[in-house]
């Protein structure tokens, strides 16, 4: 039996699986730059019209639920779980303040399922001092606020839905970025550019 070509082989094909990961082995910093870019934007979903019809004023309140939203991303980023609780305590109250006067109907009812979600999800993050908990319901504010864009939009704006495939063990991981630069909420430095748009928001 000839076994070791059989071996090399096995060996090889691992090898290029490992490399396609975003965590996979690097030989130096460029090539781990590219390993972890190379899956950017292709295949990104172009952006579609919302849901619901509203009105812009509506719109802008949810831009600036995003806008503050995207400071909370940017702690996690950093790795930073005191300006990650400061930052949802911010969001909580600009989530409160939205005028909900304007919708009416299933689009009124949808985004008071939303908004308490999203308040549930920052109660979670003020709550603790532990950033791996903080990040797990960072992950059900991103999902939340994502639903709140497709469903009424956010006019000007554009926005995009970014994915990494090794967050929370291999199970994956959603965010919300205003720019197509992927930069990890999930695991910041350790793995800051690991992950790939998936759709565009408008």
């Amino acid at each position: 039996m000839k076994i070791r070509p059989l071996f090399t082989l096995v060996i090889a094909l691992v090898t290029v699986f490992t490399m396609t990961q975003c965590g996979g082995p690097k030989k130096d910093d460029s090539m781990a730059s590219a390993n972890e870019h190379a899956s950017g934007s292709e295949g990104a979903t172009a952006a579609t019209g919302p849901l619901f019809e509203v009105d812009k004023l509506f719109q802008e309140q949810l831009v600036r639920v995003l806008q503050n939203y995207l400071k909370v991303k940017d702690a996690f980023v950093s790795s930073d779980a005191a300006l990650a609780k400061a930052e949802a305590g911010n969001l909580r109250k600009v989530i409160k303040a939205v005028d909900a006067k304007m919708l009416t109907g299933p689009a009124l009812n949808d985004w008071s399922n939303y908004s308490n979600n999203l308040e549930m999800s920052l109660s979670e993050i003020s709550g603790t001092d532990d950033i791996e908990a903080q990040r797990t319901a960072f992950s059900t504010l991103s999902d939340n606020l994502y639903k709140s864009i497709k469903a009424y939009g956010l006019g000007t704006m554009t926005a995009y839905y970014e994915f990494c495939p090794m967050a929370f063990n291999d199970q994956g991981g959603y965010w919300l970025s205003d720019n197509k630069e992927i930069r990890n909420p999930y695991f910041g430095d350790k793995m800051l550019t690991c992950g790939r748009v998936t759709e565009e928001l408008k």
